[in-house]
């Protein structure tokens, strides 16, 4: 599960590669996934987390402290 972001959920998805004489090939989609460390305040420590771009941008608008809180009720530890 290494393409997978921890606030957001999103994963890979499949389809297929079709070539000029349209045979087709199966292929992967992965989300655009980073590993970026915040600095949470009310434990006073850093956390690593890997979000998608997408994750990324809620981090920024949620705040780090309610993005924490969502992962963390998806059950994912933090």
């Amino acid at each position: 599960m290494s393409a997978h972001c921890m606030l957001t959920g999103a994963q890979p998805g499949f389809g297929n590669t079709i070539s000029h004489s349209h045979r087709r090939t199966s292929r992967r989609f992965d989300p655009n996934i980073q590993s970026k460390r915040y600095w949470l305040p009310s434990e006073g420590r850093h956390v690593r987390l890997k979000l998608s771009t997408k994750g990324i941008k809620t981090v920024d608008t949620l705040g780090i402290e309610a993005a924490v809180a969502r992962i963390r009720a998806r059950g994912v530890k933090v």
